[in-house]
């Protein structure tokens, strides 16, 4: 059987390819990449699959397969094969070719999709061998990975209130360690460099060569921290500028005048999650004005406070009649607390509506967790259930539908994150906790 009819067999009626997306989309978001890895294994045949993401702020470099690929595997990796496939991903297509990944070169298939805002995703695919994928299948591949990036561009967006809390937790954590990591590696190769460009030292050749390297090594560091900034943050204009294009289709058929006002310090760099945060308030103060307040303008605009806040501010010239809980809908309010923000709506009747939002830039000190499962997400929460009740990974994969290696991915996961060494330790935690499945706690072998 050739390439062609070996892919054709799982994908080639249109309701098999729909369904395999479906079943994707339909994945709770940890749990993502192993699935897409799954179903697409049988459209391009892989060992492990990573994923660099300037949508998702809490972890945009992930990794799926065995342990020497994904634990060596990096986002600078990832970062400089994207830069030498963007001349053929840009152009829609999956790129095929060889790159290094965790200390050796790999065969490997590259997909990149792109968002309206500039950001998106690329995905690599590492292969056993290096037999060309067929066409069709590229082009499969392809269009799923545009449907599965555009889905996680709006999961992102409308976050709920706990992931936005996380994410923003993750992001200031890895900001952290990144600045200490740039510093401490940054002062010892200027120490290295400091006699190595000594006049006084003999055998130039060697020190121009430990000086390229050590050069070589700063700037990697340096890009490093400059892709986690991309990555986590974005440049106040084009953030106040994507939320300038979302506002104007709502204001399309309507004789309403809109003023807007982007923040004066244009290059400073707001968290994703404040920005993301920042832009559902605005627009649902404006979709609320439209409707309640019959405005004839209405004024946007951004601000830096002094206390280290995102300021928004919506202000219309209508009845004056918005309540002060208005912003309670679609979640606003709860997304705005899970920041540590706070917002006012002042209505005049009248003389019109100012609502303000203040989303702090830094995150609070974290309160420390009293019950255990805290750092758990919500399908390890659903495995470690299952386990509590002695039951094994095939009889957990069937309960919830998921593979059996994405069981083992989760148990791992959950070990680690409850510092425990066995499965037993693990589902006497949980009965512990009073999870309802421990009740009938046997712990299989």
């Amino acid at each position: 059987m050739d390439v062609d009819e070996t892919w054709q067999q799982h994908w080639g009626r249109p309701e098999d390819a729909l369904a395999r997306a479906v079943e994707v989309l339909r994945t709770p978001r940890p749990d993502v990449l192993p699935r897409l890895s799954e179903v697409v294994g049988t459209l391009v045949p892989h060992t492990a699959i990573a994923h660099l993401s300037g949508i998702c702020t809490y972890s945009p470099t992930l990794a799926y397969g065995p342990p020497e690929l994904t634990g060596g595997t990096s986002g600078l990796e990832l970062a400089r094969l994207a830069e030498r496939a963007a001349g053929t991903t840009s152009t829609g297509r999956p790129w095929q070719g060889e790159a290094e990944l965790a200390g050796r070169v790999r065969p490997v298939v590259a997909v990149s999709a792109q968002q309206g805002d500039g950001k998106g995703a690329f995905l690599v695919l590492v292969r056993a061998d290096a037999a060309p994928v067929a066409p069709g299948a590229l082009a499969v591949l392809q269009q799923l990975c545009e449907l599965v990036i555009a889905h996680s561009d709006h999961r992102a967006t409308d976050a709920a209130p706990p992931v936005a809390a996380v994410s923003r937790a993750a992001a200031e954590a890895r900001a952290r360690a990144t600045a200490e990591f740039t510093g401490t590696h940054g002062a010892t190769l200027s120490a290295i460099l400091a006699p190595l460009r000594s006049a006084d030292l003999d055998d130039g050749a060697a020190r121009r060569a430990a000086t390229e390297l050590a050069v070589t090594a700063l700037l990697d560091l340096r890009r490093a921290a400059d892709l986690d900034r991309t990555l986590s943050e974005e440049p106040a204009d084009a953030a106040f500028a994507r939320l300038a294009r979302e506002l104007r289709p709502l204001l399309r058929h309507t004789r309403v005048r809109l003023d807007l006002a982007p923040p004066a310090d244009a290059a400073r760099s707001v968290p994703a999650d404040t920005a993301h945060t920042a832009r559902d308030a605005v627009r649902v103060a404006v979709m609320l004005m439209l409707d309640q307040e019959k405005p004839a303008r209405l004024h946007v605009s951004w601000q830096f406070t002094a206390d280290g806040a995102l300021r928004a501010v919506v202000r219309d010239d209508g009845l004056g009649l918005l309540a002060a809980d208005a912003l309670a809908v679609h979640r606003t309010a709860d997304r705005i607390a899970a920041l540590g923000g706070r917002y006012g709506i002042e209505s005049v009747p009248g003389w019109g509506t100012t609502v303000t939002v203040d989303l702090p830039l830094g995150l609070p000190a974290p309160i420390a967790a009293t019950d255990p499962l805290d750092g758990l997400q919500p399908r390890e929460l659903e495995v470690l259930d299952q386990l509590a009740q002695g039951r094994r990974n095939r009889d957990i994969a069937e309960a919830l539908h998921i593979s059996e290696s994405t069981v083992k991915f989760h148990v791992a996961n959950i070990l680690a994150k409850l510092g425990v060494s066995s499965r037993g330790e693990a589902a006497a935690l949980a009965h512990r906790a009073g999870m309802p499945g421990a009740a009938r706690l046997h712990v299989a072998s």
